[in-house]
């Protein structure tokens, strides 16, 4: 099976490429292949102008480099974020590629008019793995971890049917030793297709 990983961060060094070549070699190990899609590397403009609210309001096709975006994650049984938190949230390139690639139409299909609603990434597995500075107990305290399941979990891949298969916060990340974080985005590319490969198993 095949997983597209996506990664927002601006440093090929930091902890957030480790993890997700952390990933990738955990999928290798079961017979997947993947693609890694280098947001800042690749130049992707996540600013969401005129042009992208025209493909929202169905009055314009979507620009060459979001149906390009839009391929990878049809050629992919699974979308994998890998991205720092930022202000208790995802950061503005990956918000950005959000914003500008799950077009109506293509995410999900919605009428001005009627305001009906008809959620098309149904046949889509996330995982998400989220790297944060504070630990834990700030995150619980605060509320941040549940602020961050309903705003992206829920309120982004919910919307367009894509089913939440994992979601992890890596935290205190500045202080901790990185080897438990990248063992856990190890395993998570290892067992990203367990369950698929088991209902296989099963019925033949």
């Amino acid at each position: 099976m095949h997983a597209l990983i996506v990664v927002a961060h601006h440093d090929p060094r930091s902890l957030t490429h480790s993890l997700a070549a952390q990933v990738a070699s955990g999928l290798v190990t079961q017979g997947h292949t993947f693609e890694i899609a280098d947001l800042a590397a690749e130049g992707f403009d996540p600013r969401y102008t005129a042009a992208d609210h025209a493909v929202h309001r169905t009055l314009a096709t979507p620009p060459a480099d979001v149906r390009v975006e839009q391929a990878r994650i049809d050629r992919a049984d699974a979308l994998v974020l890998v991205y720092p938190v930022y202000w208790w949230s995802m950061p503005a390139l990956l918000k950005g590629w959000v914003d500008r690639v799950f077009t109506n139409g293509w995410a999900m299909e919605y009428d001005m008019q009627t305001t009906k609603l008809i959620k098309k990434l149904g046949h889509l597995q996330v995982h998400l793995l989220g790297v944060g500075g504070a630990d834990e107990g700030t995150f619980e305290r605060h509320g941040y971890a549940k602020a961050m399941n309903t705003q992206i979990d829920h309120g982004i891949f919910g919307y367009c049917g894509a089913q939440v298969v994992s979601s992890q916060l890596l935290l205190a990340s500045e202080v901790r030793e990185p080897k438990g974080h990248l063992e856990a985005a190890w395993r998570t590319g290892q067992e990203l297709f367990a369950a698929q490969s088991h209902r296989v198993a099963l019925s033949s």
